[in-house]
């Protein structure tokens, strides 16, 4: 068996573990992920993997090769480091336990010996930590040295332990681990350093959150759809009202993603228009609903691969932040008036997807005037223009460029007359504003049952 074993260490801690220190180092707080997240991420390596006092220990014999050898998967592993500005020690061993003696050893700039395990520090097999002085006063500096000893009279006199470490370290008794598993569902919870009493508090912390969960999306191959990051209330009652013990936020993309700055700015923008109840003690991330993650899909063609933001991820944007009532997009009505073929709805639906955007006007409308140019954008009220002159003015003098189209309607029910409606017979143009560039007006020709003698002009849409 072949056993790799990691550490992380900040990039400016110079503080290394004493020799006769006897309590488990763990990675420095200052890392951004948690120690659960970073065996995430050795799950991608290989399925044994498996926390050993301070270090990280993978069991990579049967996999190794698939990376290229097992110097080719270190490297990768230094390539693919998930705490940045850290260090990643990483040494390798017969037995998980040599692993784990030689970066230890590697930590304190020491060279392991060459005869292994015999010569390895007494001061690196955690067993033996508590019976250092004893075992020094005996003359055993290393690992070979108690090993030479009676075995009966060392388990009697150092207890069992020390013995069937020692055992395991020559091989001579199966490796028991408890082996990391990846859950179904991501959810983490984070005790924050100090109470947050704003949504920057709060976001500061949700990042080391979100930083293991696209550790766990990526080793599960999947992309998230909805998240919730839920917080505890440290009080109880504020100002004489009883407070809910939590506070939580939903955040939902139209598409999977595995993109924690575009999750990170919705995240932002949702917080920001929260109100905290009392300032908060605990963070909780949990994934609501995720889908599997087909990757993204490129062109060779450099033109293909513009840069900023997709079209969905800036809709998602602007309706966390000015609401979802606020950005809006047309929908297509099956109605036979111009100012009634387009409406508008909120670009996220209920469930956090993007409606898609249809032709502003109806399909038999289109079909039955197939040559119509209708403009993208419709008003919702035609909008009487000023004559001068004789000729309409929006912006300017209007210049007309294609038309008349005519349409007539015996009958013109628009529900906002008495008489419910009346007849009309319209001719539209596009014209061109001096101002405003290409619009659809429209020019109102009197009926014989509606003869005023005055011929009206309106605004009905706006070209993009």
């Amino acid at each position: 068996m072949q056993w790799i074993a990691l550490r992380w260490r900040p990039e400016d801690d110079a503080a290394v573990p004493s020799s006769d220190s006897a309590a488990p180092v763990r990675p420095a707080p200052e890392l951004p992920l948690s120690l659960e997240a970073l065996g995430w991420w050795a799950l991608r390596y290989t399925p044994r993997v498996a926390w050993l006092d301070e270090a990280l220990v993978l069991e990579v014999s049967a996999c190794e090769r698939l990376w290229g050898g097992r110097q080719g998967l270190m490297r990768l592993m230094v390539t693919d480091n998930p705490v940045p500005h850290s260090r990643l020690q990483k040494v390798e061993g017969a037995t998980s336990l040599v692993a784990l003696a030689r970066l230890r050893l590697f930590a304190l700039g020491q060279q392991p010996p060459v005869d292994i395990p015999a010569a390895l520090p007494l001061h690196t097999l955690t067993a033996a930590r508590e019976h250092l002085d004893v075992l020094a006063r005996m003359g055993c500096r290393t690992w070979g040295d108690v090993a030479a000893l009676p075995r009966g009279g060392l388990s009697r006199r150092f207890g069992a332990a020390l013995r069937e470490a020692l055992d395991r370290a020559w091989g001579l008794r199966p490796e028991r681990h408890t082996w990391l598993t990846l859950p179904d569902a991501f959810e983490q919870k984070l005790e924050l350093p100090a109470l947050a009493e704003n949504a920057h508090e709060l976001m500061w912390s949700a990042n080391r959150l979100l930083a293991a969960l696209q550790v766990w999306l990526r080793v599960r191959q999947r992309g998230v759809l909805a998240l919730e990051l839920e917080w505890t209330l440290d009080l109880k009652r504020y100002n004489g009202v009883n407070l809910p013990p939590h506070q939580h936020i939903t955040v939902r993309t139209a598409e999977p993603t595995q993109d924690m700055a575009h999750l990170r700015r919705l995240m932002s923008e949702r917080l920001a228009l929260t109100q905290l109840a009392a300032p908060a003690s605990w963070l909780r991330l949990r994934s609501l609903e995720t889908t599997p993650w087909a990757g993204a899909s490129t062109s060779f063609l450099p033109e293909d691969n513009r840069k900023g933001d997709k079209l969905h991820e800036l809709v998602e944007r602007l309706s966390a932040r000015l609401g979802a009532r606020e950005v809006l997009v047309p929908v297509a009505q099956a109605d036979h008036r111009p100012e009634g073929m387009q409406g508008w709805r909120p670009a996220l639906r209920k469930g956090g997807a993007p409606v898609t955007p249809k032709p502003a006007t109806s399909a038999d409308t289109m079909a039955r005037q197939p040559d119509a140019l209708f403009p993208p954008w419709l008003l919702r009220e035609p909008l009487p223009l000023e004559m001068r002159d004789g000729h309409p003015w929006y912006q300017g003098r209007l210049c007309s460029l294609v038309g008349p189209q005519r349409l007539e309607a015996g009958w013109w029910n628009d529900g906002s007359d008495d008489e419910g409606g009346r007849p009309a017979v319209r001719d539209y143009y596009i014209a061109e504003s001096p101002e405003a560039g290409l619009v659809w007006v429209f020019r109102e020709r009197p009926s014989r049952c509606f003869s005023s003698g005055e011929v009206r002009w309106f605004l009905q849409g706006l070209y993009a």
